[in-house]
């Protein structure tokens, strides 16, 4: 049964992380084509070096930046009255 478990995680993963794949390989095109078609309607002619350059780090931000980072996995029970109900929120 562990043997089982085990091997349902590892293919999990590796599922998971061919998806990811693909879809950070797809995102660089659409950021490919969204900088050279920026820069075109800008008046510049970059190479393609910088135009690969900035693609990729628009990728890497964008992936990382769904990151959740400093968020504490154990959610505190908050008293109601702490709230403030009134005014916009």
């Amino acid at each position: 049964m562990a043997v089982t478990k085990l091997l349902g995680g590892l293919l999990q993963m590796v599922v998971t992380i061919t998806v990811l794949l693909a879809v950070g390989i797809v995102a660089f095109f659409v950021a490919v084509f969204v900088v050279s078609r920026g820069a075109w309607l800008a008046g510049y002619d970059p190479s393609g070096d910088f135009v690969v350059l900035a693609a990729s780090l628009l990728v890497v931000a964008a992936l990382l930046g769904g990151i959740p980072l400093g968020r504490s996995r154990e959610t505190a029970e908050v008293p109601q009255e702490q709230y403030d109900t009134t005014g916009f929120q």
